[in-house]
């Protein structure tokens, strides 16, 4: 065992009230993996509750695990699968790949493309739903139970802090990754000419390749220009030029592009473009801005929302009140209302805030999943 196999962290103090879990992607994606895992929204609710007021001891991370002591007693462990050997070669091919990779790690980031990259290549980085496996000695039955669930909420501050955390429970810490990424040089471009084949033995050896890069985004794009003519808005027509080209550019990079209907696309236009096309309320070009079609939806429409889902947004507004006084809420569909403030349920599965404008309600910023991030 190197070094660098555990790192042992403080326990965290009582946090603010409304103080938030995971602020970054990957931190969230841990905490959404382990919320979609449970079933018992109570426990969840206790384990905010729990992590917030300074109920665990020291946390110990360790490839495969992560612990602490709960309450002074109880000796909570939460295990994730490590990678093998061949995985992490693979996932030392992507981060070679691309200078700025190791560069963001040490600076504290978790680049999408790395992430993403990793998992074309067969190494799942970030847990999905039931890779997060607890136990603890408390006599709770959840799964998680409160205890398990404070570590993970506490484990997201950590991970926020340093991704080495997260790239540690899979097998390998800090040292270990960079003292590779060290000794690994970049091939030398060969002079000689490609072979007419490749044996079927080392090609299969050779594992999954790594996708080419996208095209970079900042490729200048030259459109047409057209000559005033009689009849002809040539503002508009360029406008109309650049939506095309935009489009054309999401669709070779995503390989589809969502359906909208005519209205939504007048939406598009006129956020995306500035292309004044008349009669649309600002409202629905802000909320465009904000959210898309999601957000957009989320203005024009009401719907009712899953039991599941309501509960959950009921237990994180709940957690944000634990020490304060709790303002009257009024649910109407997907529409909740505090005061001023009004947070709508999409159908993608996020909060959208609205203010109060003269009588009428106003997007009022991004959406986030936690309604209870919106508060502030």
């Amino acid at each position: 065992m190197t070094a660098s196999a555990a790192r042992g962290f403080p326990a965290f103090p009582p946090q603010r009230a409304g103080a938030r879990f995971a602020t970054t992607w990957w931190g969230r994606a841990w905490v959404q993996a382990m919320e979609d895992t449970s079933l018992d929204h109570k426990l969840l609710r206790k384990g905010r509750a729990y992590a917030k007021t300074g109920q665990l001891g020291p946390i110990t991370v360790s490839p495969g695990r992560l612990a602490a002591v709960a309450e002074s007693e109880y000796d909570t462990v939460v295990r994730v699968e490590q990678l093998g050997d061949a995985a992490w070669e693979r996932f030392l091919d992507q981060v070679a790949a691309k200078s700025g990779h190791i560069a963001a790690l040490l600076d504290g980031d978790m680049p999408h493309d790395l992430v993403e990259a990793a998992a074309d290549a067969a190494v799942p980085l970030l847990p999905a739903v039931g890779d997060l496996e607890p136990e603890c000695g408390c006599p709770d039955w959840g799964h998680p139970c409160k205890h398990a669930a404070a570590l993970c909420y506490q484990a997201s501050w950590l991970l926020d802090a340093d991704p080495f955390v997260l790239l540690l429970l899979r097998g390998r810490g800090e040292r270990d990754l960079v003292e590779a990424l060290q000794g690994r040089d970049a091939p030398a471009p060969s002079t000689r000419a490609a072979p007419a084949g490749v044996p079927v033995a080392p090609a299969y050896a050779a594992g999954v390749p790594a996708l080419p890069e996208p095209p970079p985004a900042d490729v200048p794009r030259t459109l047409p220009t057209w000559a005033p003519a009689p009849g002809v808005d040539v503002a508009a027509l360029a406008g109309l030029a650049a939506s095309a080209a935009a489009r054309a550019r999401e669709l070779l990079l995503r390989g589809r592009l969502p359906e909208l209907t005519e209205h939504q696309d007048h939406v598009r236009l006129a956020a995306e473009h500035d292309l004044g096309l008349g009669g649309l309320p600002d409202a629905a070009v802000q909320a465009w801005r904000y959210g898309g079609a999601d957000g957009l939806d989320a203005l024009e429409n009401a719907w009712t929302p899953p039991r599941r889902d309501v509960a959950r947004a009921q237990a994180l507004l709940e957690a944000a009140w634990e020490d304060e006084t709790r303002p009257e809420v009024r649910i109407w569909r997907n529409r909740w209302t505090l005061g001023s403030l009004q947070l709508r349920y999409g159908r993608d599965g996020r909060w959208y805030p609205f203010t109060l404008r003269e009588g009428d309600w106003w997007p009022a910023g991004p959406p986030e999943r936690d309604p209870a991030a919106l508060l502030s």
